[in-house]
């Protein structure tokens, strides 16, 4: 079974991760070292920009 490809790209990940605070977690551990919550707030943010964008939003 092949891998599946990420939706965010690795750039878009890291700005979450910098807007929420924990990218100094990333930076030394890697995305394994970082908490479920912060890993689900970067989704649920991630959702809400996109919301926002197909509302035509900021």
């Amino acid at each position: 079974m092949s891998r599946r490809r990420g939706i965010m790209s690795e750039r878009f990940k890291e700005e979450l991760a910098k807007d929420l605070g924990f990218y100094d977690v990333v930076q030394k551990e890697g995305w394994g070292g970082i908490k479920a919550r912060d890993a689900g707030n970067m989704v649920k943010r991630a959702i809400e920009l996109a919301e926002q964008q197909l509302a035509g939003g900021k």
